[in-house]
């Protein structure tokens, strides 16, 4: 299903002032960059098309906007870096999702008592730091950003901390089924 774009929102009216500040800038082009990042990106950026658009113009407020020589050019290379960090972020934690289901036992696979305790020592065993990052996550149900402001972290390092909890759980895990 191709949307067609109209084409005011493909071409910008009115030319390039330089003495134009960042809030003349979001009048001229903010309509245009999202539509240009619907139509690059799809469907996986259609929703935050709006917030993408504002997070460009919030990393363009230091500068100084006669130094600007392509305002169109700048707009869409940041929006399009930000618009891949989303969808790669995205990416990851569907992966970290899935691998946590997948360890915990959510999937198909019914876990017998053994098992539960074989989680459960897996678990204990996860150094505190991951620990604490794992266990707010997949027992208490927070989000990322949620887990970042408790424990004081960036979402990155979250993100970072959940993925080797993960890991020592798998190795765990694989372990004791190996001497199994």
């Amino acid at each position: 299903m191709d949307r067609k774009i109209p084409r005011a929102a493909t071409q910008p009216e009115g030319g390039w002032d330089e003495h134009d500040d960042l809030e003349q800038l979001y009048r001229r082009y903010a309509p245009w960059l999202g539509a240009m990042l619907r139509r690059r990106f799809g469907r996986g950026i259609d929703a935050d098309a709006e917030d993408v658009v504002q997070e460009t113009y919030a990393r363009l407020t230091p500068r100084d906007t006669s130094e600007i020589q392509r305002p169109q050019a700048l707009l869409m290379r940041v929006a399009s870096n930000l618009a891949k960090d989303l969808l790669r972020r995205r990416a990851v934690r569907s992966r970290h999702v899935q691998r946590v289901q997948s360890v915990a036992g959510q999937d198909e696979n019914i876990a017998t008592p053994v098992d539960d305790l074989l989680f459960k020592e897996a678990i204990l065993s996860i150094p505190e730091r991951y620990r604490t990052v794992f266990v707010l996550s997949r027992f208490d149900g927070l989000t990322y950003e949620e887990i970042a402001t408790r424990c004081g972290l960036s979402v990155k390092a979250v993100e970072w901390r959940l993925s080797k909890a993960i890991e020592h759980c798998i190795g765990r895990v694989q372990d004791e089924e190996e001497e199994a």
